[in-house]
């Protein structure tokens, strides 16, 4: 990993700390970058000696539901599979996480693998979010299917992604975390900025 000082967000080149406006406004499609989030990914039979071992490393409970999440006050488990998750944490935890699993986990077969580098996460959020996402996305993200907690695997626009709904029960704007491969990144911005157009547009800090 590159030294604090010289990392570099995938979208920098965007400037979206530049565009990003102190106040939304009317937009009905608010978009930003989630930097640096620490990204592990996770796999082992989902035993109980397995399952207390990661949660005495890092104090989450993984997911053991399809498609569904845990989220504590630092850390965020998304079920992927039914022997793999995807952990996220604050940036610059990536280390400690992945140290923390190494040695509660030493004596089982698992698989610890630091994948922060690999994607990225564009926040999606406004009373359009959802009608942007249905414009590339074949997943049914209507609240009574797809509700806060909830995540999955999928293709948006072409490019593979994860969607995690973060917030937003029926009748408020949701919020969504797409995780997106480090190269689709700046096509998959793009495609959703033009995507949110007709609704307005507003880019945050993250």
């Amino acid at each position: 990993m590159a030294e604090p000082y010289l990392r570099l967000g995938v979208l920098d080149h965007r400037h979206l700390d530049a565009r990003a406006a102190n106040n939304a406004g009317n937009a009905g499609v608010i978009l930003c970058e989630r930097r640096f989030r620490a990204k592990i990914n996770l796999r082992g039979k989902p035993i109980k000696k397995f399952l207390d071992a990661v949660r005495k490393a890092l104090g989450v409970a993984l997911p053991k539901t399809p498609n569904s999440t845990v989220t504590t006050k630092d850390i965020t488990a998304l079920w992927l599979g039914p022997n793999e998750w995807l952990l996220v944490g604050r940036p610059g935890a990536e280390g400690g996480m992945v140290e923390a699993l190494r040695q509660e986990l030493a004596s089982q077969h698992v698989a610890i693998t630091d994948v922060t580098e690999g994607r990225t996460i564009i926040g999606l959020t406004g009373s359009n979010a959802r009608d942007v996402l249905m414009k590339g996305c074949s997943l049914d993200i209507h609240p009574r299917h797809f509700k806060p907690g909830d995540c999955a695997q999928s293709a948006l626009a072409k490019a593979l992604i994860i969607l995690h709904q973060t917030s937003g029960d029926s009748g408020i704007e949701p919020t969504y975390d797409i995780y997106v491969e480090r190269s689709f990144a700046d096509y998959l911005w793009i495609w959703l900025e033009d995507a949110a157009l007709e609704y307005g547009l507003a880019v945050t800090k993250g």
